[in-house]
């Protein structure tokens, strides 16, 4: 009797139709050798305890320019055509991948122009400036910075590389996972936190190929909890100026992209609050000695609030990033607060135990 390998067959041909492949992480992987860090994996015997798993914190925190946006940044802009080089890039972002765009035009010879919010983190703004970018601010309560980016780049025929939704992009993120997984192991859960949905996408597809049983949850604030909407919906749903502490999460939306991407890849969403991020935020900085920003400490809130509770797992936890002005963040730990009761809230944890 043959096997039926029917099944097998369907999840290759549905792999083959997504914008982008475990084959093009790879290649991300390739371009990114000596040029991208390979970031070191973290373990706290304390949060093992408090968990009752084994966790692994991926710490992009460590990356260049602070955070993991370098990999698809980088990925993107050397691809680039010399024509498309000359000319310049235009991106538009609230500071990592501004900061990530910038490094990479400055190490590649491409001039760079980065639309940011005028309430960007200051230590994000002085950062991009210092990469040789020319920074055009906006209004992000007035302006839409995709139409002024649109418009910028169309004037001046500078080449659009968004934070998110772009293949190179996507591809270069996921090599934070396949580093994680090379290095550790097969996981039984990856925690990544989400905004546009590059992060998260990138490194489901990482996780699928290299650690097939391993389930990817994402996480977002509550305030901006579009992707988690979107994901049970399974429609595109969006969010107007959220009003959240983790800036790198205050996307519109997931993009046509990476909003496929994470519906076949991604097994659940969840939400943590403002107090819920601010208290992983704290931890992270006193307990690991880790500087982690608002939007880095999203994966972990999600694992210490006990939102998602698997006990004897092996748990991968993205740190995206730790552009935080530190001058702030005396402010943000004043208003920490104790935790309430744990609500977890897995509904397929069950499967893993």
């Amino acid at each position: 009797m043959q096997p039926n390998t029917q099944p097998e067959r369907l999840e290759a041909s549905i792999d083959a139709i997504l914008p982008v492949t475990y084959a093009d992480v790879e290649a991300a992987a390739e371009r990114l050798k000596g040029q991208a860090h390979r970031t070191p994996v973290m373990t706290s015997t304390t949060i093992d305890r408090q968990t009752g798993s084994q966790v692994f914190f991926k710490c992009e925190n460590f990356q260049r320019i602070g955070a993991f946006k370098f990999r698809g940044a980088y990925n993107a802009m050397v691809q680039l055509p010399e024509e498309q080089r000359r000319r310049g890039v235009l991106a538009f972002s609230s500071g990592n991948h501004a900061q990530a765009i910038a490094l990479s035009g400055q190490l590649l010879d491409i001039p760079t122009t980065i639309v940011m919010p005028e309430d960007a983190p200051t230590v994000k703004l002085a950062a991009t400036r210092g990469y040789s970018a020319e920074v055009v601010t906006y209004n992000r309560s007035t302006e839409s910075r995709e139409a002024l980016g649109q418009q910028l780049a169309g004037d001046r025929g500078l080449t659009l590389i968004p934070p998110f939704d772009h293949p190179y992009v996507i591809a270069g993120q996921g090599t934070a996972a396949k580093e994680l997984i090379e290095e550790v192991g097969a996981l039984d859960l990856l925690l990544v936190c989400c905004g546009g949905g590059g992060l998260l996408s990138g490194c489901a597809i990482a996780a699928h190929a290299l650690s097939p049983s391993c389930r990817v949850i994402g996480v977002e604030p509550k305030r901006a909890d579009d992707a988690t909407r979107s994901f049970y919906a399974k429609t595109l749903q969006t969010v107007e100026n959220p009003d959240t502490i983790a800036d790198g999460a205050r996307t519109a939306s997931l993009g046509l992209l990476t909003f496929p991407l994470v519906l076949h890849y991604v097994h659940d969403m969840v939400t943590v609050s403002e107090a819920a991020i601010l208290r992983a935020m704290f931890f992270l900085w006193e307990r690991l000695k880790l500087v982690v920003e608002p939007t880095g400490a999203l994966a972990t809130a999600a694992l210490l609030e006990g939102i998602v509770n698997v006990p004897s797992a092996r748990i991968g936890v993205i740190i995206s990033g730790g552009n935080v002005d530190l001058k702030q963040a005396g402010k943000l730990f004043t208003k920490v607060t104790k935790p309430p009761k744990a609500q977890p809230r897995v509904p397929w944890a069950t499967e893993l135990s």
